[in-house]
């Protein structure tokens, strides 16, 4: 019989087929099993007659545990009641291990931290498996928008000699006798290379050594970094919004399934279409005033604001022109008011917060070596880095959109720590 995958059965109608996967759940009735199995790929129901598979396998359907391994030979029938629409008339069964103790995660509820303990095992949820079935579909969606677009995916280094964006939050290693630290960003070796390709892009993990227990932070991430030459911020802006759009769409189109399961509301999902709202920092200050926020102009946006600002709208929307003291020493200034940089950050509706992290470089070799200065940083590490501002340096810009966070906010999900196979947090690295 063909071997094929539950969410194949829908090709076989009529046909004799073989699955092979871990057993879900069960259910006995007289002389017929009910059999929920999972594969990985779904869920099918298996009808299992006594009469057609004889005393012998019946009795060892019957001491099936929950997550015992089968393979099993059956006809596909259509049942609109099934999962998936199709379930398999059981001929042949045959049990790869049967599962001797209870499996620590059963249909009840468990605390977080049993869980997180438990993560190898609960990735085998239907939750989880949804979750990350749509963290794929970011992933997929993420790289077919830049490679169709022409952009270039360029690989940058895990070991980098010195911080991207400030030398607090960086894991330091030693590096055959030197310094070296986790990357934070591949952004500044993607400006090397957009100098060299015009249009590329990055997606690796990302480190930031912050003692952060909210649930937005993890101290290992995934990031997609694309970076354009002869790009402004205005540039970045409709970038954002056509790539977070096409990010939705896919999702919707290929994991609407996934969604039911995670009880997200969809309507809103189909409702975040650009163009998005955009307020300048200044203007963003005053709204969290009126709300009795007690930030104060020149200061940066926690957690809290962020979530104040997003509530506030349907849809994402960008925060741009943030003071050049609390932003980057790569930040391009404003030439309007130079006291601003030309960036923004993109802000998830529903109180998510940012997703998008990005904007305008400095590209004059002066600038940035008088900001490097200003920012007590190393010249001879970032030689390299001002190189690219005297040979043909052009403007340029590019931003930063972290898997995690856009996971859970597509997902709904309260806490970042579901949006990655093996979260890791502070103080926590097991399993």
């Amino acid at each position: 019989m063909p071997i094929v995958y539950v969410e194949e059965l829908v090709g076989h109608q009529d046909q004799e087929v073989t699955i092979r996967g871990w057993l879900r759940h069960k259910r006995i009735g007289g002389k017929i099993a009910f059999l929920v199995v999972r594969d990985g790929t779904g869920d099918a129901q298996l009808i299992v007659s006594k009469a057609t598979v004889g005393d012998e396998v019946f009795a060892h359907v019957g001491k099936l545990t929950q997550e015992s391994s089968l393979i099993v030979t059956g006809q596909v029938r259509a049942d609109s009641r099934a999962p998936g629409g199709f379930e398999l008339d059981v001929k042949q069964l045959q049990i790869i291990q049967l599962v001797a103790e209870e499996f620590p995660i059963q249909p009840k509820e468990h605390g977080t931290g049993f869980l997180m303990e438990n993560r190898h095992l609960w990735l085998r949820s239907q939750r989880q498996h949804a979750i990350l079935r749509v963290r794929h579909e970011i992933i997929r969606a993420s790289r077919r928008f830049f490679d169709d677009r022409g952009f270039v995916l360029l690989d940058t280094p895990i070991f980098t000699p010195n911080a991207c964006e400030g030398t607090t939050t960086l894991f330091e290693t030693d590096y055959f006798g030197e310094k070296a630290y986790l990357t934070q960003s591949g952004q500044l070796y993607n400006e090397a290379t957009a100098a060299a390709f015009g249009k590329v892009y990055c997606f690796g993990p990302t480190f930031r050594a912050e003692k952060s227990k909210t649930r937005r932070h993890l101290t290992e991430f995934w990031m997609i970094e694309p970076e354009v030459a002869y790009a402004d911020l205005q540039d970045m802006m409709f970038l954002a919004e056509e790539f977070l759009s096409h990010i939705l769409n896919s999702v919707l189109q290929q994991r609407k399934e996934e969604l039911k399961v995670l009880e997200r509301d969809i309507g809103k999902l189909e409702a975040m279409v650009p163009p998005f709202p955009r307020l300048t920092y200044h203007e963003a200050v005053e709204r969290l005033q009126k709300h009795g926020n007690a930030i104060q102009p020149g200061d940066d946006f926690g957690g809290d604001e962020e979530t104040i600002l997003s509530n506030e709208f349907e849809r994402p929307v960008i925060i741009h022109r943030y003071p050049k003291t609390i932003k980057a020493f790569y930040m391009q200034e404003d030439p309007a008011n130079p006291t601003l940089a030309l960036c923004m950050d993109v802000l998830a509706p529903e109180g998510y917060g940012e997703i998008i992290g990005g904007g305008q470089r400095i590209h004059e070799y002066e600038k940035l070596e008088s900001r490097l200065k200003e920012y007590q940083l190393a010249e001879d590490a970032f030689k390299w880095y001002l190189d690219l501002r005297k040979f043909g340096s052009v403007p340029h810009a590019g931003f930063g959109m972290g898997i995690e966070r856009a996971v859970a906010w597509i997902c709904g999900l309260e806490h970042v720590r579901e949006t990655i196979p093996f979260p890791r947090m502070l103080y926590k690295m097991y399993p």
